[in-house]
């Protein structure tokens, strides 16, 4: 019996695009981290010179660099659980809730996630300014501050988390609370008719039920903090001191502003692998969670 060829025209749009723009730019930027390659060499491909392990050898012994993988793994370690803790817990409670204020209430946190990350950046600077921001003038009346949020190397980091945090959380909090309103509600029924209360419901039933779904945001919420760059580009250009410096912006300023483009590419390697080894460990806890049960 022959195969139908069918199913191979209706992926090939989504493979054609998956391979222009994902895995064939992978092996060019593969490719150019051996190389000294810069706009001389774009304009002539004749300057480009082939430069072996150059371009990593030196990246590693990179102190800036350094510093931009410390901030990475900073803002990974503390931004990815704040999402996935805070999108969950507004999910539940805007589930639970019952009336319209609750309905109200998705909105206003979704909208943050569609807003354009420039006009809000824009908005949180005059919020931390020191002298007339707001939040400043708030803890004015507690007698704290004033507080050097994006000047001081102590500070600038929480900064942004902050931000970034509360500009990804809708989106992640509509993954939740989709999947919640697909779990039965005979569950809770029963769960209800058991002398269950509302936190043993949540304990008991909503969360071990949302494993995938907390699996699918962490993994997103991952490869997306890896890549923080929005933020600290717009806002702190990676200071002060490089202490807000992150690993896609260091690879940013010596491709685009420093003409480096071979040592960039170097750098955008390291940090691909970095997510495919982080990435590769979550399936496998994921995977093996999955046997556990089974």
């Amino acid at each position: 019996m022959k195969k139908s060829k069918s199913p191979y025209f209706f992926i090939a749009p989504a493979v054609a695009l998956l391979l222009i723009f994902s895995i064939i730019p992978i092996f060019i930027a593969v490719t150019i981290s051996f190389t000294d390659m810069s706009l001389a060499g774009l304009a002539d491909f004749s300057r480009i010179n082939f430069v072996g392990l150059e371009n990593y050898l030196n990246i590693f012994n990179d102190k800036v660099f350094g510093q931009a993988m410390f901030n990475t793994a900073y803002y990974v370690i503390i931004g990815v659980p704040l999402v996935i803790l805070s999108s969950l817990a507004l999910a539940i409670m805007i589930n639970f809730g019952e009336n319209k204020f609750f309905s109200f209430m998705r909105l206003v946190f979704y909208s943050p996630s569609i807003t354009n990350t420039v006009a809000v950046s824009v908005v949180w600077m005059y919020l931390y300014n020191p002298t007339i921001g707001l939040l400043n003038h708030l803890l004015s009346y507690l007698n704290i501050g004033p507080i050097m949020w994006l000047t001081d190397p102590s500070t600038s980091k929480l900064s942004l988390i902050i931000i970034a945090v509360w500009k990804a959380i809708g989106l992640n909090m509509l993954i939740f609370l989709a999947a919640i309103q697909g779990i039965p509600k005979e569950y809770y029924e029963a769960a209800e008719m058991d002398g269950a209360n509302k936190w043993q419901q949540i304990l008991k039933i909503t969360i071990p039920l949302l494993k995938f779904s907390i699996f699918f945001v962490t993994v997103t919420t991952l490869i997306g903090w890896f890549q923080f760059f929005d933020e600290p580009f717009v806002m702190t250009k990676g200071g002060p001191l490089d202490s807000t410096l992150s690993v896609a912006l260091f690879i940013y300023q010596r491709g685009f502003q420093y003409n480096k483009f071979g040592y960039a590419a170097a750098g955008s390697v390291i940090l691909f692998i970095a997510i495919i080894i982080v990435t590769s460990i979550q399936m496998k806890i994921q995977t093996k969670q999955k046997e556990n049960e089974g």
